[in-house]
């Protein structure tokens, strides 16, 4: 049993993290007890990482990162190198002192990284590097064989081999090659191959003397195209002799003429080939000639020429049931041997064709075999970008996915996207979105204040989700432009698509129910004034209509009508009682409140912040509680990340990835703007209204008695005194 490792830890959002100091954390993060890894997924995709270095460390190719990759990677890492430390120096080279010695199959990445360097004619260097290895790839990957299993025909050399790989491409499909080119594999190659000598032995076979001499071949090949047709013919007959009554039933019916004398016809029409060969009737012969269906005339004149002709010596044009059976009987062999005849894509070659196909299999397969010769060189030559890849990004890897050290010590992790800039503020905590509606249903559960936007550069597009961490939201709506810089420094055009509202601060909050009080406020007065108008410029329109049509109404010789009026100008004397009872009342209700405020005295400042206390204190307890839950995980869950802890961001983190506008502290400032509204008289009654309730509470609290006369004095002096 060997000792456990001694892992330091760091603690950020509220979680324990693992810090990677040296190369023997790598190397033993297989002992770290996973519920303290921050991640326990990733996607290889989406994020600001190397996505090659991602594919070497994915080996089961499902575009996900998990630990037991992870691991194996980190393991496999350690295993080629001397020192481990060398993962935490990062860079893409490596000495060639620095790779471990060869294991027990004699071989060492050291021997491939100096056999790359020899092809590059750097026989003198001491460090190989990233570059190297992707020029010796590049270089492999032009070379005749590179080592992938696939030839092409520019790879032979002589021109039979070439025509056979360029039919085995034309009738097996080709693949591309590490080029981009079209070739063929060795499975292609076999199977066509297997096919040419399927071929080769049936032409070879017992059965070919059957056909021997060509006219055998073609007289089986003439029965074969009309053999059921004719079985047919003479069963019909037979059935007519049997019953003759069935006769109008074995033809064809007037109606189907009719519906056939509807159509433009042709020979080919498959209607007439599925009538009979001719007329049925009891111990009818068929006719090879005229009087037949035209649909099959010419099979049948072939059937003639070639079958019953030459077998039988039967010149005449017609055919019995006994000879039909003669004809069939003499082209059996042939006709089986025919049946038997392998098909494929090279089915129609003769004999001389598939003889030259297979003069080229040993050439063809002993260029795939060179190819894949080379394969060997190409798994080391991988293995060597992969060690480079991890030297430089393993760590980076690491603390982003073991431990989110990168993120919170705002080093820029690969979740973020980059930094959108909207509302006088930059938020940094943005993350690519493939979904938007699916991302918002899981993203929600952070308690954050989150903006989907569509970001577009020219005919590339993309969503990303802003966190908005500080500052105010009620100026962010669907709909507000800004702009995103992604970690490249390209810049985008960005809109909010969808928002989901949450207090970025208690501060925020506490002016929150003010400010919805007045937004209502607002919007009645608004509804009011537009509900007055309305009725306004109804009433002069029901106007300007009554005095444009006077003259229409009014009968020749009638009085005069009465003189038209505005609508309500009539004064209703009870409304405006009512009106004046009210306003009364109001004012009687008012001025009872301000009196009992006022006779609070020194509890006045205390009753103050009990009032504001009611208003302001349920709004700045849910963003507190909200402001407590707000984490980092569900928004990277919903990117396809396991996130195993809360990550939690608070208020401290929050305004650093939040930042408003501030001017700098020491800029100057030209305070005069010629711009602004004026204060005028809404400022001095402003004022005034501050130092009569000043006055008024100076007063009440006895601090102006000194300097009054005794008739205005809150407290009369006693008579002792």
């Amino acid at each position: 049993m060997h000792e456990a490792h001694d892992f330091k830890y760091f603690r950020a959002g509220g979680v324990d993290q693992v810090l990677i100091r040296n190369g023997s954390d790598i190397a033993h993060i297989g002992e770290l007890d996973q519920k303290l890894w921050v991640a326990l997924a990733c996607p290889t995709r989406g994020i600001e990482f190397d996505t090659r270095t991602l594919d070497l460390i994915d080996t089961d190719d499902d575009r996900r990162i998990r630990p037991p990759e992870l691991i194996a990677a980190c393991e496999w890492a350690c295993a080629h190198l001397r020192n481990a430390d060398e993962l935490i120096e990062g860079g893409d080279s490596i000495a060639l002192d620095s790779f471990r010695e060869p294991g027990a199959d004699g071989f060492s990445l050291a021997d491939e990284a100096r056999h790359v360097l020899r092809l590059l004619h750097k026989e003198d260097a001491s460090v190989i590097t990233l570059e190297d290895v992707t020029r010796r790839s590049d270089m492999l990957a032009a070379m005749r064989f590179n080592g992938d299993g696939i030839v092409t025909p520019e790879t032979a050399t002589d021109e039979p081999v070439r025509r056979t790989l360029q039919r085995i491409a034309d009738t097996h499909g080709s693949v591309k090659d590490r080029n981009g080119h079209d070739g063929i594999d060795r499975a292609r190659a076999q199977a066509f191959f297997a096919e040419a000598e399927a071929l080769r032995r049936w032409q070879a076979g017992d059965g070919s003397t059957a056909c021997s001499g060509g006219h055998m071949l073609e007289a089986a090949e003439a029965v074969g195209a009309v053999r059921d047709k004719v079985d047919d013919f003479f069963a019909r007959c037979r059935l007519a002799a049997y019953d003759i009554q069935a006769v109008p039933a074995l033809n064809a019916s007037t109606e189907t003429y009719e519906m056939l004398a509807a159509q433009e016809l042709t020979l080919e029409n498959q209607r007439i080939a599925a009538l009979p060969l001719a007329p049925i009737a009891p111990g009818r012969t068929l006719p090879l000639g005229a009087g037949v269906n035209p649909a099959w005339a010419q099979p049948l004149a072939a059937l003639q020429q070639k079958a019953v002709a030459p077998l039988l010596g039967n010149t005449d044009e017609h055919l019995d049931e006994p000879a039909w059976h003669e004809v069939q009987l003499r082209v059996e062999n042939c006709r089986a041997w025919l049946a038997a005849k392998p098909v494929s894509p090279i089915s129609d070659l003769d004999g001389a064709a598939i003889a030259a196909l297979l003069a080229t299999q040993g050439a063809v397969m002993a260029l795939i075999d060179e190819d894949d010769a080379a394969e060997p060189h190409n798994a080391r030559l991988r293995d060597l970008e992969k060690l480079l890849r991890l030297k430089r990004d393993l760590r980076r890897l690491l603390e982003n996915f073991v431990s989110f050290k990168a993120f919170y010590r705002r080093e820029g992790a690969i979740f973020q996207a980059g930094t959108l800039y909207l509302d006088s503020r930059s938020c940094d905590l943005t993350v690519r979105v493939d979904d938007v509606k699916q991302h918002a249903v899981l993203a929600g559960l952070a308690k954050t204040c989150l903006a989907y936007c569509e970001c577009r550069r020219g005919s590339e597009k993309m969503n990303i989700v802003a966190a908005f961490t500080a500052g105010d939201v009620d100026f962010l709506f669907a709909g507000r432009n800004g702009v995103f810089y992604d970690r490249q420094g390209r810049d985008w055009d960005a809109t909010i698509t969808r928002l989901i509202e949450n207090p970025t601060s208690v501060a925020q909050a506490f002016f929150s129910p003010y400010k919805k009080f007045v937004r209502m406020i607002e919007e009645q007065v608004a509804k009011r004034a537009a509900a007055s108008e309305a009725g306004a410029q109804g009433a002069l329109g029901s106007l300007a209509t009554s005095i444009a049509t006077a003259d229409k109404r009014a009968a020749p010789g009638a009085a005069p009508a009465a003189t038209a009026r505005l609508p309500g100008s009539r004064i209703d004397v009870g409304t405006v009682a009512a009106i004046g009872v009210a306003m009364g009342s109001i004012s009687a209700v008012l001025v009872a409140l301000f009196s009992k405020f006022i006779d609070l005295g020194q509890w006045i400042p205390i009753a103050i912040a009990g009032v504001v206390l009611a208003i302001s204190g349920p709004s700045m307890l849910i963003a507190w509680l909200k402001l407590r839950q707000r984490s980092l995980g569900p928004i990277l869950d919903a990117s396809g990340w396991a996130i195993n802890g809360r990550m939690k961001v608070n208020v401290r983190l929050g305004a650093s990835l939040s930042k408003t506008a501030h001017i700098p502290r020491h800029a100057a400032r030209v305070l005069r703007d010629p711009y602004a509204e004026g204060r005028g008289m809404r400022g001095a009654l402003a004022a005034l209204a501050l130092v009569a309730v000043v006055a008024v509470l100076a007063w009440q609290l006895d601090l102006l008695d000194r300097r009054l006369p005794p008739a205005l004095k809150h407290t009369p002096a006693t008579e002792g005194n």
